[in-house]
């Protein structure tokens, strides 16, 4: 799944499809993030970062976070959202 297959979530009048749309663009960017941060640690990224490491590893940090708390809502509000 990619940012623009949640289009279509991400302007529905469910709520429930907007809350997917939502927790879908979260988990595609934070896992966009840890590959740029597993790149850079390895010698593999191709452009220099603006920010130091430490700071991108605390927004991924944080991304995780988040991410948790989406699944827990998504429990209690019976919002199905899949694994991707």
């Amino acid at each position: 799944m990619e940012l623009k297959d949640t289009i279509s979530l991400m302007q529905s009048n469910d709520y429930k499809e907007r809350f997917e749309a939502e927790y879908y663009q979260t988990v595609i960017r934070y896992k966009k993030l840890k590959k740029m941060i597993t790149d850079w640690t390895s010698g593999k990224l191709n452009f220099d970062p603006t920010c130091p490491l430490d700071t991108y590893q605390r927004q991924l940090k944080i991304m995780s976070d988040y991410i948790a708390v989406l699944q827990f809502r998504a429990m209690m509000e019976d919002v199905e959202v899949e694994e991707i």
